[in-house]
């Protein structure tokens, strides 16, 4: 038995025992991944929140759960976080504003104390932007204007049925090289 046929019976095995199908992907236009950030989606240019399209949602899915964070940064740095996405949404435009949400959808806190998207802007060289989303089968509620990313994980532990990420990476023009 080749190793190709082995793989194929071994997926069909785990799909008739119930994992989805599809997974759950996260992709971006503008956010290529492990590749530059185009700078009009960081503190250098208009700081506008790249375009995003959610695919392979599963079934069971309540809500949607985007967290934007800079690894690299000490300690971490949250750049933005959208929860309570409907499970029915496929994307977020391009500079979209807490308005603009899909219905129900809420921005939580950022490092900046923010409930906005604010971009990659690393105070000395390159860092990796990690776009996070998070499949769960759970709603929030509400948890208030002041819901941080502790509140939000918090919340969601235990009930995350997939994830995807997608990585870019940013460092400012006097600095990217060092």
């Amino acid at each position: 038995m080749t190793r190709a046929v082995r793989v194929a019976l071994a997926l069909g095995a785990v799909l008739a025992a119930g994992t989805p199908a599809r997974a759950l992907m996260l992709t971006s236009p503008a956010v290529l991944p492990q590749s530059p950030i185009p700078p009009v989606h960081t503190c250098e240019g208009n700081d506008v929140s790249p375009a995003l399209t959610f695919t392979g949602v599963p079934d069971g899915t309540k809500s949607l759960v985007l967290i934007v964070d800079d690894p690299d940064a000490t300690g971490g740095w949250t750049h933005w976080l959208v929860y309570d996405i409907p499970p029915t949404a496929t994307s977020l435009p391009e500079g979209v504003q807490p308005k603009q949400l899909p219905k129900g959808a809420r921005v939580a806190l950022n490092g900046w104390n923010r409930r906005s998207y604010n971009g990659p802007c690393p105070p000395s060289g390159r860092h990796r932007y990690v776009f996070r989303l998070y499949a769960v089968d759970t709603t929030f509620g509400d948890l208030g204007d002041a819901a941080t990313r502790a509140d939000v994980e918090a919340h969601m532990r235990g009930h995350v049925l997939q994830a995807a990420e997608l990585t870019g990476l940013y460092g400012k023009a006097a600095t990217a090289s060092r």
